[in-house]
């Protein structure tokens, strides 16, 4: 059986956006119960992590950014924008979620581990350089992908992004940089406004990063359509040496703050086709960490139905039934495109 670490920390459960916010910490509750009252704990192994320091934040976001974060260590409660606050410990938080996800990585290519699943708050996809937005303080995965390109001198590290938002501060911290492919799926247009097709990169980078803008109402057989008549083409092309998953699981149809109709074996076979892209292009080498998701009720069915799938204790289809989808259009649309810089 796979060595899966599940990657969780105290600091994330007291992270707090303010009273009655959807992004709250039942969230890691609903999961982590779950996957305890069905013993896939006891299937998993834990790591030691360290918080990020300043030097690793800031090969993302400006000094000034993270002096802003820092700033709000201690206080009650600030407000940074209309969705997205903190309290005495999210400073310290995000610090933690950062550097669990590093650490995580070092495990994998280490060989300690096989792969890991950072459950981490504050969630980080919509952290732009030098703005924090969408309940996000630090784009952690950012973070975390810039420690390989720098620390372990990869140059080909490919981010998956399906969460039902558009992963707008991934978008902005790597858009000329040709090193990190970030492939978005999101609800278009939809929270934050970005992700559209005109936004393919700059200068070196571009090509390099693949928005689909689809519709409310896509499901699970319209997802692995796009997966695999779009984003595995890319993949077998741009050759991976790391893949790094934004695990949102607010495209699930019945999340509060989506409009999709992925179910959790839906979740379960999109895990699968990641992981048999990483066997054939990433030597292994994957990691998921943890963004959108807020229904409380069945989040923790999401990631039991995930975890199982990691750990090979279910092996799903990745295959989809045409006659099911209603995606001919999108994916008519993003290869037009995208086809100067990738062969569909």
């Amino acid at each position: 059986m796979k060595k899966l670490a599940l990657v969780k920390d105290d600091l994330f459960f007291q992270h707090t956006n303010g009273p009655n916010h959807p992004e709250c910490a039942e969230r890691l509750t609903s999961i982590f119960n779950k996957l305890e009252e069905t013993k896939l704990i006891d299937k998993t192994v834990s790591i030691d992590f360290s918080p990020a320091t300043e030097e690793d934040i800031t090969r993302v976001h400006t000094k000034e950014h993270f002096d802003r974060i820092k700033a709000t260590a201690g206080k009650e409660f600030v407000k940074l924008d209309e969705d997205t606050a903190t309290c005495p410990v999210s400073f310290d938080a995000a610090m933690m979620a950062s550097g669990s996800l590093i650490s995580s990585f070092d495990h994998i290519l280490s060989g300690e581990i096989d792969t890991a699943f950072t459950f981490a708050r504050p969630a980080g996809h919509h952290a732009e350089k030098n703005k924090p937005m969408g309940f996000c303080l630090f784009n952690y995965v950012a973070v975390a992908a810039a420690h390989l390109l720098h620390k372990h001198k990869m140059d080909r590290v490919l981010i998956i992004d399906w969460d039902v938002h558009h992963g707008n501060g991934t978008q902005n911290i790597f858009f000329d940089d040709p090193r990190v492919l970030f492939f978005s799926i999101h609800q278009y247009p939809f929270y934050p406004g970005t992700g559209s097709l005109k936004e393919l990169g700059y200068d070196k980078g571009l090509g390099y990063n693949v928005n689909v803008p689809i519709p409310s109402m896509f499901g699970d057989d319209d997802y692995l359509r796009i997966f695999q008549e779009i984003l595995k083409p890319v993949i077998t092309q741009y050759k991976p040496q790391f893949t790094i998953i934004s695990a949102g699981f607010d495209a699930f149809f019945i999340d509060p703050l989506g409009g999709m109709r992925i179910t959790a074996n839906g979740f379960a076979k999109l895990t699968r086709f990641v992981m048999d892209a990483a066997k054939d292009h990433s030597d292994n080498k994957i990691a998921f960490a943890l963004e959108g998701g807020y229904n409380l009720g069945e989040l923790g069915n999401i990631a039991k139905e995930v975890v199982e799938e990691i750990l090979d204790i279910n092996v799903s289809s990745t295959e989809f039934t045409k006659e099911n989808t209603m995606c001919d259009h999108t994916i008519d649309e993003v290869k037009e495109v995208y086809s100067p810089y990738w062969k569909f």
